[in-house]
């Protein structure tokens, strides 16, 4: 009689021939706890106790319950955020904290992050504006602004992204800097025939001196407040910068990147005034297009550096050649400065954009943000990939 229950009981499962009696106990007591009834995790282990003793076949330990979302995102990052160096920095890599918000002032409210893509045949765009490290944990706004639009149809239109920012210590807010995005994109829109036409044929001097006019109206709001009108002044005239209290990264900062949609255009125009950064990424090399100088080598390792390097312009200019291949990087502040002082972040850029093709919007979201101690600004960049 005490032959039929084995031959006829099942081969029982590997994972239960492999543990032990007594860690069966603690896995029922895990999947109990979660459980809806207050017998189901000890019933379940009092059956297989009696079922061991007996010789008759144990039933199915009951299925582990996923655990909730708050507790498996506590654990479990299956894209985080990268970061150089052998520890991530201080503040987190996620929003903490959110601005504080008046009831008559809701429309001020600028979101966290915002993404922007654009395919016109060979040139693909792709344009982000995320909150820095430091605001996301002080429950600071992001001041940084982005704008992307297109202005006319076919060999007659005009891509742009605007990029703005307050300057560091100055007492304007995001709504300066996006208003600044708006008035430069507006004017390019007013001019839209007659720029498109000089980026068909490459006129250097008429585009310089034509977006310098426009930026320098459009940057208005973001001078409000200066001290001084004397960089506006400097900026209206073409002159240098004069050399006074005011450093370069406390002032604004407004920049573009245009390009014409006739697919037999020969060049980009990119230009802006304030700190900001210009790069151009071409087989491995970092180049300072803004400055024309080599910013890094392939390996990362940075050029031996000129025995002086002037002031940049109150406002600068660079008509650059649509070549395959190339990838144009126009960013704010937060981005240009870990690029141009941190190789490592120009090196994790430039492995992760060798691909053929470019990044998705998520995708270089995530590049863009990859994290440096010390630099925890906003960060604002609009990247065209030529194919």
């Amino acid at each position: 009689m005490s032959e039929a229950p084995k031959e006829h009981a099942p081969r029982p499962e590997p994972s239960a021939v492999s543990a032990p009696a007594s860690a069966a106990t603690p896995a029922a007591k895990v999947t109990g706890t979660g459980g809806t009834g207050g017998t189901g995790g000890t019933g379940g282990t009092g059956e297989a106790a009696e079922a061991a003793e007996t010789g008759e076949s144990a039933p199915r330990p009951p299925s582990p319950r996923r655990p909730s979302p708050r507790t498996a995102s506590q654990h479990q990052q299956p894209y985080p955020v990268p970061h150089i160096g052998e520890r991530p920095p201080t503040y987190g890599p996620e929003p903490t904290t959110l601005p504080v918000a008046e009831p008559d002032g809701l429309a001020a409210l600028a979101p966290d992050t915002v993404i922007e893509g654009a395919q016109y045949g060979p040139a693909t765009l792709r344009a982000v504006s995320a909150r820095g490290d430091s605001g996301r944990y002080r429950g600071e706004p992001r001041r940084d602004s982005l704008l992307v639009t297109r202005f006319g149809e076919g060999e007659e239109g005009l891509l742009l992204a605007v990029l703005a920012a307050p300057g560091r210590g100055r007492p304007q807010s995001a709504a300066a800097a996006a208003e600044a995005c708006r008035q430069l994109a507006a004017a390019i829109g007013r001019s839209r025939p007659e720029l498109a036409a000089d980026l068909r044929t490459g006129a250097r001097d008429r585009l310089r001196y034509g977006l310098q006019r426009l930026t320098a109206r459009a940057a208005a709001p973001l001078r409000a407040g200066e001290p001084s009108a004397g960089p506006a002044a400097a900026v209206d005239s073409g002159a240098a910068a004069p050399a006074g209290p005011a450093a370069p990264h406390t002032a604004g900062s407004l920049h573009c990147l245009l390009l014409s949609l006739d697919p037999e255009a020969t060049h980009r125009a990119a230009f802006g005034t304030g700190p900001g950064g210009l790069y151009l990424l071409r087989s491995g090399h970092w180049i300072d297009a803004y400055g024309a100088r080599l910013l890094h080598h392939p390996d990362g390792s940075q050029p031996v550096p000129p025995p002086s390097v002037a002031p940049p312009r109150p406002f600068r200019f660079r008509l650059v050649p649509a070549t395959p291949g190339d990838i144009l990087l126009l960013c704010s502040p937060g981005l240009a400065e870990p690029i141009a002082e941190e190789p490592a972040v120009a090196r994790f850029l430039s492995s992760h954009w060798a691909h053929p093709h470019p990044p998705g919007t998520v995708d270089f979201l995530r590049q863009v943000q990859v994290r440096a101690k010390g630099y925890t600004d906003d960060r604002t960049a609009a990247a065209l990939w030529t194919e």
